[in-house]
């Protein structure tokens, strides 16, 4: 048998073990096992539309925050840390309208605003030193032969410390729903969709049979709660009967409509059946048609769109998306350059005509596509295809280092450390000392080498566990 001493010290290390399960929020760690990002040049405009007055309202740089599309069904949102909001694909879907979504985006700034990613560790702390605590007066009476008082103790112990740390969550969640009524009210934006989208997760909870009559056990608070809080405070708010910009709106519907078609190509064409000739039927249905390898109907679907508006930039990206992934790349270059033109170069669609520049393997096409490339990519360093497009320019024309290059920045991009860290020493051999590039492939190393360092670090932790 172990001494009592012995056991005293496995009840303090079971006392850690147990408070460091309570300091990450779920969120992070469900955002680390990878939902990806859905990334589309018309969602991100509107997302910007959506979001910039209540980014004003909140006080925060707009060229700070982001509004980021996860690929993941479930119907939330959340903050992580820094000041980046994650909206899941599902809460777009479900979704009725515009004001919903802006609903959700005030709460989720109120988050930003008060730095409750960063500041969970406080809620954690308290809870930890009720654990600790508790498992040393319980590990006392074990070690003096009261085994059923000491287990008593530590079990109370977790019940109180979970409690404390849920109390506070649930804090920060009413915090978040005050600021984010404060914010519409600022933007002069109507609380109505903010209780509609309340009403639908109260409504999805009387689905799933969960009928919890107080908070005690929770992360946030009730919805029937929330509901009663806020609907006082909306009512009252002179913004109460705003009405959403119809071309916001109707822009919301456009980029439903096409992450339906894309996810989910059989809901989207059940939902819009052909008699619906509405400009969202047609989107949805020129996606579900592309990926169900159907490219006439969905290049039909597409040239209905442009009737519609014959230049808008979306309608042009699409039409040579279907082409150039149809194996048309030549056709898709000129709607393509009109989509760059009349988007401003947005560097999403600047990448697909690089590609299609490429795809023709017309070599009289690469100076163009190099050029492109190059833009897109200093407008936006994260997209990894346009970093392997512009890879295979640079390889085409002998240019081995900053092809590497090329390969390191896409490798960091994608999570590929070791990958990163080869092709960053491959570029770092080529390419001139003291060059914009060179200090690049540096940096890329620097940070490779601390992301290998850090996951050797975690597995021997694993290990020792």
């Amino acid at each position: 048998m172990s001494s009592p001493l012995s056991r005293f010290v496995r009840m303090l290390m079971l006392a850690l073990v147990l408070s460091l399960a309570v300091v990450r929020p779920a969120a992070a760690q469900d955002l680390e096992q990878g939902p990806t990002s859905l990334r589309d040049t018309e969602t991100e405009v509107l997302f910007r539309n959506i979001s910039a007055p209540l980014i004003k309202a909140a006080q925060l740089d707009p060229k700070n925050v982001d509004i980021v599309l996860l690929n993941d069904s479930d119907i939330n949102a959340f903050v992580a840390g820094g000041q980046v909001v994650y909206v899941n694909s599902g809460l777009i879907l479900q979704a009725d309208n515009a004001n919903q979504v802006q609903g959700v985006i005030a709460h989720e700034l109120g988050h930003v605003a008060g730095g409750h990613a960063i500041r969970i560790g406080e809620g954690a702390k308290a809870a930890t030193g009720i654990t600790i605590a508790t498992m040393i007066l319980g590990a006392i009476a074990i070690a003096a032969g009261a085994g059923d008082a000491g287990m008593g103790l530590m079990m109370m112990g977790q019940r109180a410390a979970l409690g404390e740390f849920l109390a506070f969550t649930r804090a920060q969640e009413t915090s978040a729903d005050l600021a984010g009524a404060k914010y519409l009210s600022i933007a002069g934006i109507s609380g109505k969709g903010s209780l509609e989208f309340f009403k639908k997760i109260q409504n999805q909870e009387y689905r799933l049979a969960i009928y919890a009559t107080d908070s005690y056990d929770r992360t946030h608070p009730l919805s029937s709660e929330r509901i009663a809080m806020l609907e006082d405070i909306y009512k009252k708010d002179p913004a109460w009967n705003n009405k959403t910009d119809p071309k916001l709106e109707a822009s919301f519907q456009r980029v439903k409509a096409k992450l339906l078609g894309f996810l989910d190509p059989k809901a989207a064409t059940r939902k819009y059946p052909e008699t619906d000739q509405s400009i969202p039927a047609h989107y949805a249905r020129a996606y579900a048609y592309h990926l169900g390898a159907y490219p006439d109907k969905a290049l039909s679907e597409t040239d209905a769109l442009l009737k519609t508006d014959a230049h808008d930039p979306y309608f042009l990206e699409l039409k040579g998306q279907i082409l150039l992934e149809s194996g048309k790349p030549a056709d898709a270059i000129v709607p393509l350059r009109e989509a760059v033109e009349r988007s401003q170069n947005a560097p999403l669609i600047a990448s697909m005509l690089g590609h299609a520049l490429i795809a023709t393997e017309d070599t009289k096409n690469f100076p163009e596509a190099k050029a492109i490339l190059k833009t897109a990519v200093a407008k936006d360093n994260e997209n990894p295809f346009a970093w392997y497009q512009l890879g295979v320019i640079y390889a085409q024309e002998g240019d081995e280092p900053r092809a590497a290059l090329a390969t390191a920045e896409r490798n960091n991009l994608e999570g590929n450390p070791k990958l990163a860290l080869a092709s960053a020493e491959m570029a770092l051999r080529g390419i001139p000392q003291g060059t914009p590039d060179y200090l690049r492939a540096q940096d890329i190393a620097m940070v490779s080498k601390t992301a290998l360092k850090d996951k050797k670090h975690r597995g021997n932790d694993s290990d020792r566990n």
